[in-house]
Formats: structure tokens, sequence, C-alpha cells
């Protein structure tokens, strides 16, 4: 019997799209993989709802070497509720997750030595119809993610083909700063009573 006590099974209807937008605000160019196979392939993960099936789009890690790391920055702010994985088949497929939040600095000398935000035995799912459900409370003001796979279910290296994020975004706020220059004195605005400035010659 499986416990879903950190994951929910969802329907994989189309009409889950709105709720895996998060994607949307990604800083795609930024985002990047330690282990990946070939350079950039993360970026192959992270679209559309829609577009979770198709498997001409994947990050595979390094022969011989199943962990993968995979850093994500958004373009604001972010409170994640939920992540869909869908993994390779024959194996290859991530059994683990951990992940980290606002920690850029991450890398595999120092990823085994911090404690993860939360962290979750994942299931072999080919369709995305298990959301692993986050703590919510501690997955606010989020800027960026950082996401270790440790291990996979046997194979010698790992295949993802879509990571979906589920959550609110906020954008960054940028407050303007206004200063008016007076590029010429006007007498106008300047007036000096002869009271005040007889008080000021006293």
């Amino acid at each position: 019997m499986c416990d879903c006590k950190d994951h929910v099974h969802g329907s994989d209807a189309g009409d889950r799209g709105p709720e895996f937008s998060l994607f949307q605000h990604i800083a795609i160019d930024q985002v990047r993989a330690l282990n990946e196979r070939v350079v950039g392939s993360v970026r192959n993960v992270f679209r559309p709802w829609e577009d979770r099936l198709d498997r001409t789009r994947f990050m595979d890690s390094n022969e011989d070497d199943p962990e993968l790391l995979v850093h994500i920055p958004f373009t604001g702010v972010v409170k994640l509720k939920s992540i869909v994985v869908i993994g390779g088949e024959d194996g290859t497929a991530p059994s683990k997750m951990r992940v980290f939040t606002n920690r850029d600095d991450i890398d595999f000398s120092t990823v085994n030595d911090v404690v993860p935000v939360q962290a979750w035995d994942i299931h072999e799912d080919t369709r995305g119809a298990i959301e692993y459900t986050t703590r919510a409370a501690k997955f606010i003001n989020v800027s960026s993610l950082s996401i270790h796979f440790p291990s996979n279910f046997g194979a010698d290296s790992s295949r993802i083909y879509y990571i979906g994020l589920k959550g609110d975004f906020q954008p960054l706020k940028r407050e303007a700063v206004m200063a008016v220059y007076e590029s010429k004195p006007q007498p106008a605005d300047h007036k000096t009573s002869s009271a005040e400035m007889s008080r000021s010659i006293q």
C-alpha cells in the first residue's frame, strides 16, 4: 500500500496546466545542472504541463554516475506548493529528491553536509500523476531552488523528462526613488522678508 503522507496522486488530465505554471517564471537562461551529460540539457525539462509527456526532450546524468544537482532561479519570489518529476524507464528515474531554497552556492562538495528544507523518497512516475507536496511554511519567499537527486532505481545513469513546479508567484518589487533637481534657482521660490534678513544680521 502506498504511503501518501508526503505526496498526492492527481489526475493527469490536461486541465492541470494552470496549476503548474511556475515554469513561466524561471530564469531559464540561468538554470544549470551538475553532472548532466549534455551541458544545458537541464533546460529541456521545464516546459508547459501539456508537453510533459514529450519524450524527445530530457536530461541524462553522466554514465556510471546517477547523481544530479539542479539549480533553478526565478524571476521573482515564489511560494512552492508541490513538485512533479517524470523520470526515465528501466531504472533511470530518480529515487530520492532533496530540496534547498535560496542556496545557489551548493555543489557536490557540500550538498551532503547541508540539511535540505525537505526530502522525499520518490516513485517511478511516467505520466506526472504524483505530486510531492511541500511543507508550505518552509517554501515562502523562494528566489531559487536547488534540487538534489542523489540516486535512482538501479541504472548506471539517471534520466529526467520533466520537472513541474506548482505554487504562487510574486514579481520582484522595485521601488523608484524620485528626486527633484533645481537647475536654476527661481527668485520667487527664495523670497526672504526684510524682517528675517534683519534677524539673521543681528
